[in-house]
């Protein structure tokens, strides 16, 4: 017969790993309703990063199931002149980790980004750390994230970001899509550069070219 004081649970399930505290809760509907207590579920989750506080709660219950340091990633807010080779330098990191973890199919791909998703090369960064718990619309998952500034700031338009008024939507459209296959790049990267260059196709091509030299230059491709 299983124990069922819930204070005696509670003290041990205090002990437990996410795992065991994921198998605890199949044991029965008593076990399961301790088990699934959100602190003790938070703390589990946690504990192995002596982290201080997580903020936020996740849409799904299956988030709480693994907490591998794979769970967790700073946000990097992209700076002009960022790529993903120099951020991967900067954070320790492998460029392939880097674009597995934001869905990025191309290196231009953090053009029509205001962060990027850094994976924790170090996990001693996170002791005594806030990190929140975000649903990422790159990444397509919900993450742990850590700000290094401190906490997340509210997302802020990228100057230059409205399209060309004067367009209709199928001529925006047509626009982009030549501008995407003359960059070889995304939507949204050609996009950004249409944009900064004030719907100005013959700019957003001339800013491009520039980018692609100064990474050249600094030896990032």
């Amino acid at each position: 017969m299983a124990l069922s004081c819930r204070d005696t649970l509670i003290l041990i399930f205090q002990k437990l790993t996410v795992a065991d505290l994921a198998r605890a809760s199949c044991v029965c509907k008593v076990w399961n309703s301790v088990a699934t207590e959100d602190d003790l579920v938070v703390s589990a989750f946690t504990a192995p990063w002596r982290i201080k506080e997580l903020v936020g709660r996740p849409a799904s219950a299956s988030f709480w199931r693994d907490n591998g340091i794979w769970k967790f990633a700073i946000s990097h807010r992209i700076l002009r002149g960022d790529s993903v080779t120099s951020l991967a330098v900067k954070y320790s990191v492998q460029v392939m980790d880097i674009k597995r973890l934001n869905n990025m199919m191309s290196d231009h791909g953090i053009y029509s980004r205001d962060r990027l998703l850094i994976p924790i090369s170090n996990p001693g960064i996170l002791a005594n750390a806030t990190c929140y718990v975000e649903l990422d619309k790159y990444a397509k998952r919900e993450v742990a994230v850590l700000y290094l500034e401190g906490a997340p700031k509210r997302e802020q338009p990228v100057p230059g970001m409205n399209q060309p008024s004067n367009l209709s939507a199928d001529g925006k459209r047509r626009l982009i899509e030549s501008l995407r296959r003359s960059m070889q790049v995304d939507d949204g990267t050609a996009l950004y550069y249409l944009a900064i260059a004030e719907g100005d196709p013959r700019s957003a091509l001339s800013e491009f070219s520039a980018d692609l030299r100064w990474e050249r230059q600094a030896g990032l491709n």
